[in-house]
């Protein structure tokens, strides 16, 4: 049965500017924690990237399906998902939580996270 995040860890999630990914490792090692960007939508966490796809957080996580992430007040163990682009409701909702949450950054720094070749790139963390 698959873990649900509670409803006090999606709003440490939900309110934290950003969240700190570490890919774990096929030895079980974490690799450097990063800060990217994250938004929750009908109860999932959900992060993306709009460069650099094979390389980097994202590279490292898709190859291993694992990661910890860490936002005050919270550490966790996530399994990483494909989500893709999903159903439009569900991309029209997760581009909706980026503009939310990042809008006050600008089109300039929002607008990437929200194009088709970033929803694409979506992914969900569920807590293991």
């Amino acid at each position: 049965m698959t873990a649900a995040w509670s409803p006090a860890d999606l709003r440490r999630i939900d309110v934290a500017g950003e969240l700190l990914i570490a890919a774990r490792r096929a030895d079980g090692t974490l690799r450097r924690r990063l800060p990217i960007w994250v938004v929750t939508t009908g109860g999932e966490v959900y992060v993306r990237t709009w460069y650099r796809r094979d390389t980097g957080w994202f590279g490292h996580v898709r190859e291993t399906g694992r990661a910890a992430i860490r936002v005050p007040g919270l550490d966790a163990e996530v399994t990483v998902e494909e989500a893709g682009a999903g159903p439009d409701g569900l991309r029209t909702a997760i581009d909706a939580a980026y503009r939310a949450k990042y809008g006050r950054y600008g089109a300039g720094a929002v607008g990437p996270m929200v194009t088709p070749e970033a929803a694409a790139t979506t992914l969900r963390l569920r807590p293991e």
